[in-house]
């Protein structure tokens, strides 16, 4: 009996450096993870490649794809839409593979809903001012988009009750060792394997 790939799910407040640790999780040669990227309508920022880290379309190619119901779940983020393609999700997932999303808070809710035997993690930051000064460091945004950043952040920290797992990210080595180490308890939790034993028992 083949087991389903695990849903990892990696969300938490703008500029807590998900998009950081994903890159450190991906980077390390053991990572058998498959990412799914993300589509965006928000502009590249430097050193970002379309197809790479998000797909990058316009607000008429996004919506176009709302009304066709191929997202897993999107959300519109400080003017910008963020969203999950769904068949690769699915298709990957039932080939055995774990998928990797790297979300927003908005969405994660969305796809909990749809896939609750999923795996959600939520990163937090060692204190606000400091998620207040990854946010500046970016060098990015205006003044007032800041503001709107930290308000959004306080009230997306508030949800971490639907989040299976807290994970402080102090320093990235670390939050991606947590990550690691919370996937490879999921894969032994009873729940998931107890099918595959029970058929292995109804075969004798």
């Amino acid at each position: 009996m083949k087991e389903k790939g695990l849903l990892i799910v990696l969300s938490g407040p703008s500029g807590v450096g998900k998009g950081t640790v994903r890159k450190e999780i991906f980077s390390q040669p053991d990572t058998a993870f498959e990412y799914s990227i993300s589509m965006t309508t928000r502009q590249p920022r430097e050193g970002e490649v379309d197809g790479v880290d998000y797909f990058f379309k316009s607000r008429k190619e996004f919506e176009s794809l709302i009304q066709q119901d191929k997202l897993l779940e999107y959300a519109e983020f400080v003017g910008n839409y963020y969203g999950t393609p769904v068949d690769y999700v699915k298709e990957t997932l039932e080939s055995g593979k774990d998928v990797f999303l790297e979300i927003e808070v908005q969405g994660a809710r969305q796809v909990r809903e749809k896939f609750p035997d999923g795996l959600f993690i939520f990163l937090v930051p060692p204190s606000l001012l400091e998620l207040k000064n990854r946010i500046v460091t970016r060098g990015t945004e205006p003044a007032h988009v800041i503001n709107n950043r930290m308000t959004v952040a306080k009230e997306e920290i508030e949800m971490m009750n639907l989040y299976d797992y807290v994970v402080e990210n102090d320093q990235v080595e670390l939050a991606c060792d947590r990550i690691n180490s919370i996937v490879v308890a999921e894969h032994c939790r009873r729940t998931r394997v107890e099918p595959r034993y029970i058929k292995m028992l109804e075969a004798e």
